[in-house]
């Protein structure tokens, strides 16, 4: 039989991990439960959505002075496209439709053509 260590780090540091990590968690979820915590990130969300206006207000006009494309002009003319493709594949299925048709009526004419000659024919 295998004698018992008289001192086993990974023990030691397995009962250190989960007693940080216990105090740690508590600790977060007394600060997460503070209204200070709360006010202090809508704060720092409401600086963030400001630069981020001021960073898209600045690049939009530094593109219009170098007489580049914005994003939103590029999605406006992505829209154009759609449409555009929506009312080739509308019109291509109308052609494919009506050439069908026309397709029938000359079958048709052709029949008939056909039982014309032979009736004079006769």
């Amino acid at each position: 039989m295998t004698k018992p260590l008289p001192f086993d780090p990974f023990t030691m540091w397995k009962t250190f991990y989960e007693q940080t990590e216990a105090n740690w968690t508590s600790a977060i979820h007394e600060t997460l439960k503070k209204e200070s915590f709360s006010e202090g990130m809508g704060e720092t969300l409401n600086y963030y959505l400001q630069a981020q206006e001021l960073k898209n207000d600045t690049t939009e006009s530094f593109l219009k002075s170098v007489n580049m494309p914005t994003r939103s002009e590029v999605a406006d003319i992505a829209s154009l496209i759609i449409n555009v493709e929506s009312k080739l594949d509308t019109l291509d299925d109308r052609f494919d439709e009506e050439m069908n048709q026309l397709i029938k009526a000359v079958s048709n004419l052709d029949e008939k053509l056909d039982k014309i000659l032979e009736l004079l024919s006769n």
